[in-house]
């Protein structure tokens, strides 16, 4: 493969890659019918692809052809990454209310589940 095959595949990648970011920042947050798994399947494939491209052209070459590119891309992941981590703990949150919210309606005076099966609690 050459150089120039991977170079034009490498700016493909890269705008794939930043356009994904873009939509998965907005709409993390603000989109409740975003789908995050599908974004994350595309950007992980993406990275990988990335990854893998990368790993043929020298460390120079890359820096002179998309240095502008990766250190924009880089700004995005991490932006990214604090967007995704505030989303899991939003979802960990409401999954606790959850789970809270059905322990408290079952527990309304009468027997617990437990309370047939252990001995020690008759």
């Amino acid at each position: 493969m050459s150089g120039f095959n991977n170079d034009g595949r490498i700016n493909q990648v890269l705008g794939r890659l930043d356009a994904i970011l873009d939509a998965e920042n907005s709409a993390l947050g603000t989109d409740p019918q975003f789908d995050v798994a599908a974004s994350n399947v595309s950007k992980s494939r993406c990275l990988y692809e990335l990854t893998k491209l990368t790993t043929q052209v020298p460390p120079d070459v890359i820096a002179q052809s998309h240095g502008n590119a990766l250190r924009a891309l880089h700004g995005k992941l991490e932006k990214n990454n604090i967007k995704v981590k505030a989303h899991l703990e939003a979802v960990r949150e409401v999954t606790e209310l959850l789970r809270e919210a059905a322990i408290d309606a079952e527990a309304d005076g009468t027997y617990t589940m437990e309370q047939f099966y252990l001995p020690e609690a008759v």
